[in-house]
Formats: structure tokens, sequence, C-alpha cells
């Protein structure tokens, strides 16, 4: 008799037996009957990210939307079965007995331990199983019949499951503290910035570094600058390796004040821009006019500036990365996202960038701007980099941890 190989390729000391092949629907209840309380607390698509409940509203039966149906009890893991590939679900570990869960999950009562559930639906083979079976392009989704029908395989052991889903979720809670870290830090820099400008109708700013208390000046960014465009490079002529490049989708995705780390290549083309560093670019093509109104500082030399970017080269009276910081934040923002053209795809134009009013302090005050927002982001990057590497160690493990 062939031996059963059903087993992962990483197991915790002490577990050897095969894993059993079951369907969904064997392990877990779903979406159990119940009845909603008068008054709870409504959980909908928006409300869980990764594995985390980051927001609930209260809600009465006869106010709530229709799809407010799946009232919650401990352990019950709720799949998210609209576009599922987001992988939004959440395992319900509160005491409450008041919480109630949009239609757009499926709600999993489990019979085997609900930490080890969680893991198995974020495992990359189940979801390709799903993926397979959604219908729709807009709104891929599932329904809670043919997920129940899905194969999985489950470690037989209750003992086994317990202690490989205490370990990821171990994991799962240091990328939320982390998480909730980075969120406190960007809102601290968010608040940093709203107090280190002037606000409208003032010259000066709330918080200033010890020395410094001249009024700002209003300057047109047209009258300290010069102006020009990046070259029409696109996603598709990204290469393994080549000269670094940075498209424009980059500055609405990591909001960089400067760019010093390049990892995306091209080969470069005739008339391709290339860097001298020092030059302050800025979308001019977005999703939407917050996405445009955005600038960040190209940091070295020889990098290729795509298309889609302006390119602001001011003179020596503006310290670059302190022009970045003003175009990206407070008025110079909101006056760039007004003058934004567009619907579906906005732009703004190198004529529009030449008439915003910068408010400008003597140049050793934006350097000392600059380097404290710097260091800010400096600290955001290593969060968000650490974060990064844990998602990527527990999607490794869940591949081998997992059959």
């Amino acid at each position: 008799m062939a031996e059963n190989t059903n087993k992962p390729l990483i197991r915790f000391k002490g577990y050897t037996d095969a894993w059993g092949q079951r369907k969904l629907g064997e392990v877990a209840e779903f979406n159990p009957r119940s009845i909603l309380p008068d008054s709870f607390e409504y959980v909908d698509l928006e409300s869980v990210v990764g594995t985390s409940l980051i927001s609930q509203r209260t809600e009465s039966k006869d106010t709530a939307p229709s799809r407010a149906q799946r009232l919650a009890k401990r352990g019950d893991v709720f799949f998210q079965t609209v576009r599922p590939y987001q992988q939004n679900n959440y395992l319900f570990d509160l005491l409450s007995d008041n919480y109630v869960f949009s239609t757009g999950y499926a709600q999993l009562r489990p019979n085997i331990d609900s930490h080890f559930l969680l893991c198995l639906l974020q495992e990359k083979r189940f979801l390709a199983k799903v993926l397979d079976n959604c219908t729709g392009t807009s709104y891929p989704a599932i329904n809670s019949t043919t997920l129940a029908d899905i194969g999985i395989s489950v470690a037989v052991e209750t003992d086994e499951q317990i202690v490989i889903g205490n370990f990821f979720r171990t994991l799962d809670t240091a990328i939320t503290l982390h998480q909730r870290k980075l969120e406190g830090l960007r809102e601290l820099k968010k608040g940093y910035l709203q107090q280190m400008f002037p606000q409208a109708g003032e010259r000066v700013p709330k918080i200033r570094f010890a020395g410094f208390s001249n009024d700002w000046q209003e300057r047109r960014l047209g009258e300290v600058a010069d102006f020009s465009k990046g070259s029409g490079y696109s996603k598709s002529d990204l290469t393994d390796e080549g000269t670094p490049i940075i498209l424009y989708g980059r500055l609405y995705t990591k909001y960089e004040t400067i760019i010093e780390n390049v990892t995306t290549f091209a080969h470069v083309k005739e008339n391709s821009v290339i860097s001298r560093g020092g030059e302050v670019i800025v979308p001019s093509s977005g999703e939407t006019s917050e996405d445009i109104s955005r600038a960040s500082v190209v940091g070295k030399q020889g990098i290729i500036i795509g298309g889609d970017l302006n390119i602001v080269k001011a003179n020596s009276a503006i310290y670059p990365a302190f022009l970045a910081i003003t175009i990206s934040n407070g008025k110079q923002q909101k006056e760039l996202s007004k003058r934004a053209q567009g619907k579906s795809v906005v732009h703004i134009s190198i004529s529009d960038l030449k008439e915003a009013i910068l408010q400008l302090p003597t140049f050793p005050e934006q350097i000392a701007i600059s380097n404290f927002i710097c260091m800010m982001d400096n600290h955001v990057t290593a969060l968000s980099d650490k974060i990064e590497r844990l998602k990527e160690l527990k999607t490794a493990y869940l591949q081998k941890m997992f059959v």
C-alpha cells in the first residue's frame, strides 16, 4: 500500500500523521441562522483589512442595510466572498454578542480550531481554488454553497491545529501592532505638517525650530523654478535589470519626500530624461486630484524619469525637499487639487504648477523643516519594510505548513 504523503513540508515536533481530506463545509457550519438584536455593531466589507477589524458602526434592526445578516459568535470565521483576492478575513474573538456582519462575508462556525481555519483560508493554494470558482468581472465573488464544496487538507490531531493556529496568531499580532505604530507615526507626521506651515492668512507657523522668527514670504512657483516633462515610459517598458526608472504611479503609492532606492528598471531609449539629482517630480495624471498633488525629490543622478511626470527645478532660494513637502501638503496641495481637470483620469499641467503660490521661510529654516520630515519618512519606511517582511514570512510559512 502506498504511503499517504498528504503532509506539510514544515511541522512542529511530535506530529507525523498524514492530514485528512475534507470539504470546507464538513469542518464548519455555513451562515448559521440567527435573530438580530434591536441594536448592533455593523461590520461591512470595508471594516476588515487583512485579519484586523478596523471599524464598525452602530445600527438598529429597523434602519440597517438589508445585507446586515450575519450575527457573530465568538470563534466564528468570516471569509470575504466579494473580491476574495483581497484576503480580508476575520476571526471574531470578542466577548460581545451584538456584532453583525455583511452578507458579503461567508460566516463559518468551525468544528475544528478557529485560528487553524483562518490560516487555511489565507493560504495561496486555497485562494487559487476560490478564484477558480468566482464569477463576475468588476466584482468577482464566490457564493457560500460553492465555497463550502472546496476540498481542503486538515491536520487530524486537534493539538496540531491549535499549535499551528497559535503560531500564526502570534505573527498576525506582531503585524497588527506594527501597523498601528505605522498609522500612529503617519498621523504624527500629518499633525506636525499642519503646524509647521502657516495657516490661511498667517505669516508664521504655530511650531518652529529655535532661532527662526522671520515672516514667511509668498512666491509664485513659476517665478522661482524651471519646468520640463519626463519621457514616455510605461509599465510595459520595465525590465529585470537595466537603468533605474521612476514611473508616476510610485509617487501616490509610496509618498516619499526623497526617492533614493529605486528597484524598477528599464533599458534607456533615445531622448530619455535622466536625472541629475535634485529634481522635484509631480505626476501629471492620476485617478484622483489628490493623487497628482504629490511631489518627491529625485535624490540621485542617473535615474530615468518616466512619462506623465512634471519636472520642477527650483532656483537656489528653494531647498528641493522643502519644495516637495510644500507641494504635497497643506494649502498648496489643496490649491493644486482644485486645478486638476478630468473625471476617470485627472490631469495637471505645467501651467497649473507655475501658478501655485508657495509660502517660503528662509533657506536655513527650509532645510531644518525638511530634515525633520525626512527623518520621520525614514522611520515610516523602516516600519513599512518590517511589516512587509513579516507578511512575506507569514506567506512563506503558510505555503510550507499547510498542504
